[in-house]
């Protein structure tokens, strides 16, 4: 998904408008606290265009970024001038260094297609973690708590575009199949269509438990206020 720039735009303007990336940033980072003392540093796995990453900057003395779309990047690029960011893909990634905190928000783990694929990203996650070091894994819903037939609707005007969108989910075997369609209207220019599949892999709450632990991280489960799916929360030795 989002692999070219227009892509990329659009879903940074979307969710510019649908979430307080602040607040959440800030929540996260209080989870982080309570764990560890004085964390400095913060890797945000699956950063798409930097819009929590912007947010953790602000909490945080050093940030990287790690995704695995360019234009996503290229979007965080242009928002955070002078932060690393990383072409990488969560299963299997490098950065030759440590962190106090790792993160992967909203839900992006869910675009991983099996168990073998999420043990293998906390792996990765787990040997960027500094002694001590959190991580902070935001899931996709677990297979009790989806709702099969799901319809969403959400629209917004900036400048001279006006951009709504609209969701369908139903269950995939073990998935959710998200049919998501985007109609943009654009002064000077008209209107467009464009939509999508998005397919995220349902996880058991032991699916995630499990890789806490295969990847040497006791994990904790944190429920989230309304409909949010809550964090794992996991602390390095």
């Amino acid at each position: 998904m989002y692999l070219n720039d227009g892509e990329a735009d659009l879903y940074d303007l979307l969710y510019q408008d649908r979430k307080d990336y602040r607040a959440e940033a800030e929540l996260v980072a209080r989870l982080v606290r309570e764990r560890t003392a004085d964390p400095t540093s913060l890797l945000d796995v699956a950063c798409g265009t930097g819009l929590h990453l912007a947010a953790f900057a602000s909490v945080f003395d050093h940030v990287e970024g790690v995704d695995l779309a360019e234009p996503m990047l290229a979007v965080a690029r242009r928002r955070l001038p002078g932060v690393p960011l990383h072409l990488a893909d969560m299963r299997d990634f490098r950065l030759g260094r440590e962190f106090d905190a790792l993160v992967c928000m909203f839900s992006s783990i869910g675009y991983l297609r099996s168990t073998v694929d999420l043990d293998r990203a906390l792996v990765s996650m787990a040997r960027h973690l500094s002694p001590g070091g959190v991580l902070v894994i935001e899931p996709w819903y677990f297979p009790e708590n989806f709702l099969d037939g799901h319809v969403s609707g959400h629209a917004f005007t900036v400048g001279n575009r006006t951009i709504s969108r609209v969701s369908h989910s139903t269950l995939d075997g073990d998935a959710a199949r998200m049919e998501i369609h985007y109609v943009v209207a654009e002064g000077g220019v008209g209107v467009h269509h464009r939509s999508e599949v998005d397919r995220l892999t349902l996880f058991a709450r032991d699916d995630y438990e499990r890789a806490f632990r295969q990847a040497g991280l006791k994990p904790e489960f944190v429920g989230s206020e309304g409909s949010g799916p809550g964090f794992f929360v996991g602390v390095a030795e």
